[in-house]
Parts: structure tokens; sequence; C-alpha cells
């Protein structure tokens, strides 16, 4: 999942020495004991997941592997625990303003932690986490060493392979969630055919031979196990399956309140999100009626799909398209662009093509040699039918791959990230991110940008009224995942049930619906699409209202990136002077 890329290339971080902080504020004996603290956990956090190291830029950890063993898990649950009660013991009252915001999105974060440990089972109940632990992809994808010292890493990884399918042969519950089940044969199998095709393709020509051969003996060591590994669930586990996916209303509660600092109840959260479906329902209506009133809105979407490059413009057409949105921002003074360096539009790599759409790929925020961002597009297949062909060009439309740019490069995800690396906040602040702010921004940066003019055309309101559709259309999908996810997690809703919602609210076909309502089994957090997109627009007018005269959108926009990417809740006390505004946050 591309949200799994991205959060990694933001969220986490290496404690190690040599890094500086971007800025260094006076230093109390209780800041100090705090920021040691900070680094001890964050050392350790890297320690156990190394492969996020290497995604980050620490290629220290380049070749290793997570132990997935129950003495290495329970090893883990004690050394959060552990943090979670040494910083108990501090008083936050003795930290200065920069150390108590620091503390309190380290102290959410552990226990975010510890809540995929104990609530969500990560380990005990949820196959995927080892289905897709042989993750190499980084190893291909960008050159930060010599090949054949690439090529050694990975290696070293898939020889874990054997390590990593008996830790979950040991540690899988008896009965499991049936969706996850399913998704996680999936992913087994996808990696085995990954491994087998993809990998092999992209190392063929190593001109060490004996480095070769480890590499052959290796992989089909991997792919043996993946394979035994699906094998395992659809034989083993498939027949005792359940539908207990659900978080329940309480645990539920508790990851609102961890993650994002919410005090509002699901329920609350549902009104709103219904408020919103509506709402965004009714603007895909209108500006379907703008475009052709003599038929149905889904009908005059279908329509404007037709619009799309052909096969061999899709690349030259998309970065054509994408240098027009960068400019409309700089131009429109929309938010500050800190670096010249441009984002590559470039085809995907074969590798990564069954299940990236378009993506956004830049480099771990510590990364000093492969530095380059491409923005990836997945081209029809030569070998394709025609049919094919058409059907998958459709969603590379002009219109919604102009949302879908806005959204990965400008001025969503990337612009977020050159922000990111450009901004005075700590260390801390750099590297723990919050879900909603991350995606919540990209996904208010759709609807303002075209809010803000980008598509109009005042001798062309239809050119405009087809923006405004696709944007409407995204919404929709993003609407429709927050409130499933709490239909499914505190109200008893069935994947079917959730099936049959993405096909009525965002009119999805049978099959992209069902996936969506799957992933709501395991992801209940892509709820925070809307929740963050809901929360910056709230932030933005108590902002607006708050600076008056002085209010600008770039003025806005560089400041909500100036502090890292926390939950929005403690956003609003960095921006807002009324503390009265601060609870309020949608």
């Amino acid at each position: 999942m591309r949200r799994l890329s991205l959060v990694a290339a933001l969220c986490l971080l290496s404690g190690c020495a040599d890094i500086e902080q971007s800025s260094k504020p006076s230093v109390g004996r209780a800041d100090a004991a705090f920021q040691q603290l900070a680094e001890d956990y964050l050392a350790g956090y890297l320690a156990w997941r190394p492969q996020t190291g290497t995604s980050l830029g620490f290629h220290q950890y380049d070749g290793k592997a997570t132990d997935y063993s129950k003495e290495s898990l329970a090893a883990e649950l004690r050394r959060l625990k552990s943090f979670e009660e040494r910083l108990a013991k501090l008083n936050p009252q003795e930290l200065s303003g920069g150390s108590d915001y620091d503390y309190r999105i380290l102290l959410n974060a552990i226990r975010r932690e510890i809540f995929g440990f104990e609530q969500m089972r990560l380990y005990t109940q949820n196959p995927m986490t080892y289905a897709g632990a042989l993750d190499v992809n980084i190893y291909i994808k960008r050159d930060f060493a010599p090949k054949t010292e690439r090529v050694r890493s990975v290696i070293a990884i898939l020889n874990q392979a054997p390590k990593i399918v008996g830790a979950a042969r040991k540690n899988l519950d008896e009965s499991l969630p049936r969706p996850m089940i399913e998704t996680a044969i999936e992913q087994a199998n996808g990696s085995a055919d990954f491994l087998g095709k993809d990998l092999a393709d992209a190392l063929k020509d190593l001109p060490d031979e004996k480095l070769l051969a480890d590499f052959h003996a290796a992989n089909e060591l991997a792919i043996r196990e993946m394979r035994a590994y699906a094998t395992f669930l659809k034989e083993q586990k498939m027949p005792k399956a359940n539908d207990d996916f659900a978080l329940g209303r309480q645990n539920y509660v508790q990851l609102l309140s961890m993650d994002e600092m919410l005090t509002l109840s699901p329920e609350q959260l549902l009104e709103i999100g219904m408020r919103e479906l509506r709402a965004h329902q009714k603007a895909f209506a209108e500006a379907a009626r703008q475009i052709d009133s003599s038929k149905p809105p889904i009908e005059v979407f279908k329509a404007v799909q037709k619009d799309h490059p052909g096969e061999k413009n899709l690349i030259p057409d998309t970065a054509r398209d994408l240098d027009a949105i960068r400019q409309f921002v700089i131009d429109r003074r929309v938010v500050r662009i800190p670096s010249l360096v441009r984002a590559i539009v470039t085809e995907t790599p074969q590798f990564m093509r069954a299940t990236t759409f378009a993506s956004m790929d830049t480099p771990g925020p510590f990364e000093t040699k492969a530095t380059e961002a491409y923005y990836y597009v997945t081209p029809v297949e030569p070998d394709w039918p025609k049919e094919q062909k058409e059907e998958w060009l459709t969603a590379f439309n002009y219109y919604t791959t102009d949302i879908v740019s806005i959204h990965e490069a400008y001025p969503g995800h990337y612009v977020q990230f050159l922000h990111l690396n450009a901004s005075p906040a700590t260390k801390l602040e750099k590297i723990l991110n919050s879900y909603a702010f991350v995606e919540g921004w990209a996904h208010y940066c759709e609807q303002m940008l075209v809010d803000e003019g980008y598509g109009a055309a005042s001798a062309d309101p239809v050119r405009a009224a087809k923006f405004r559709l696709a944007q409407a259309d995204e919404a929709l999908l993003r609407v429709c995942r927050l409130c499933v996810s709490i239909k499914m997690h505190c109200q008893g809703m069935t994947v079917d049930e959730a099936t049959k919602f993405f096909q009525d609210n965002c009119y999805y076909e049978a099959k992209p619906a069902r996936q969506e309502a799957i992933r709501g089994t395991f992801d209940p957090e892509y709820l925070f699409y809307t929740v963050g997109k809901l929360e910056i627009l709230k932030l933005r007018e108590d902002y607006r209202r708050q600076e008056g005269a002085a209010f600008s959108i770039e003025k806005f926009h560089d400041e909500v990136l100036r502090h890292g990417a926390p939950p929005v809740r403690l956003l609003r006390e960095v921006m807002l002077k009324d503390r009265s505004d601060w609870e309020k946050t949608m």
C-alpha cells in the first residue's frame, strides 16, 4: 500500500549521534533528561525495525530484518512499556514549551506502538505482518551503494525467510480474521511472484558469478517459504477463520485519542462523515450537471474518463501537466516550494507495477546519496488486449490524473517532504508523524487547489466542472472510508455491507468496492484522510479569523508545514493564540 511506503519515508528516525538537530533550544535539566530518553527510545526503535532504518537513509541497518520470535516480541513490548513508564515519571510542567510539545508527540507514539501489540494484535492475529516482511524493494530502486553491496543485503534478508515464516507459524493464533487471511495469502503469493520474476530480472546481469549464484539460492529459498506460508494459511488457517476483525468501540476511542488526540466520539465523527458524504455527492452531481444535464452523474463521469492520453503519451502528458500544476502553485503563491529539485515523472519500475497505480517515491529524510525524488506512473503493458489498455487508461483521464498529481507531488506529499527537510522543527518533530496530518494534508490539497482556481477558465466552464467532478470523486472515496471504518469497528458492519456502502455512495464497481471494504478490516485508520483534511480546513478558518488582514493562503500553508507532521490538535496550539479554540478541531 502506497500509504506504507510514504509513511516509512516520513515517520521514523534514527537515534544516531552524527545527525545534528536542526534547532537547539536552551536545555534545562528536565529538557535534557527528556531529550536523552527520546534518543534512547528511538535508537532502540530502529534496532528492532532495521528495514525502516534503511528506508530512512541509515545504512548501518542494511541487510537486516526484524526478529519476530516470541522472545523478541516480548522484549520489544517490555521495552515500549518501560519507556512509557519512564516518560510518565517526568513532569511535563518542568519542560520548556518545545520539549513539552515533543513529549506529547513521543508519549502518544509509544502508546500507539503498544496498542499495535495488544489491541490490534499485529503479531498474533494479523498474518499480513509476516507476508510482507521480505521487503527488499529499496535495494533495487535506490542506488545508495554499489550494486554488489545492495545485492549482499538482499541475500541476507532473503535468507531470513525460514525464520520469519517459522515465527508466523508459532505466533499466530489458532483462529484468525478471514479478510486478513485472504489478503495475507495474496500478499505471500505476490511476494513469491515478485521474487521469482521481477527481482530475478532486475539482478540477472550481475557480473560476479558467485554472488549471482548466492542470490539465486537465497531467492529460491525465500520463494519456497512464501509459497509454503500461503499454503499454511489456506489449508490450516482458512478452515478455522472467523469474522472477528472489529476493534470494538472502546479500543476505537483509544485509537482516536492516541493517534490524533481527538476528543470527538465515534458517533460524532460518523455524523460529520455522513454530512460530508452528502455534501460531496451534491458537489459531484452539480459538476456533472454543468457538463451534461441530460445524463445521470455517474454516466457523465464515465464519459469524462474517456478523455485520457494514449499509451505512448501517458508519461510525457503527465509530466507536462505536473509542470503546469507546479507553476500554478508558484504563480498563485499557494505555498512556498523550498527546493528547486523537481519530482521526476517516470514509469513505475516493473517490480512495483502489480500494486502501484501512481505514487511519490521520496528518499528517506536522512539519505545523503540516493536523493532523487520520483513520481511513478504505471503504464499499460504492451501485451495487454486493447480493451484492458483502454480500461487502465480511463483511470488516467486528464482530470483525475491532475488531482492525483496534486495529492502526490505539488503541493501534496512532495512539497510536504521538502518543507519537512527544510523546516526548523526538532529531530523528533521531523521523524514521528501523524497519519491524519500526512494524508490529510495531501487530500486537503486536492480540494484546496481546485478551490483556488486550478483548472478553471472563464472561457471554458465545462473544463472547470470536470476538475471539480474528479476532485469530488476522490473525496467521496475518502469520506466513505471514514464512515465504513467507524461502522465496521464500532457498529458491527460486515465486509459485504461495507462493499455495498462503497458501491452505493462513491459509485465503485463491485471488485474495487470489496477491496476497499477489506482494507477497512485491518486499516481502521484510513478514516484519517478525511479527518485530517477537515481538521486543516477548520484550522485555516480559525487562523484566518485570528490574522485578519494579515492572512494569506501562502502564509498559512508555510506555517502549517513548518512544525513537522504532528497531530493537528497540537498544531492548533502552536498556531492559534486563543486557548478556547484549541479543542475545536472540526
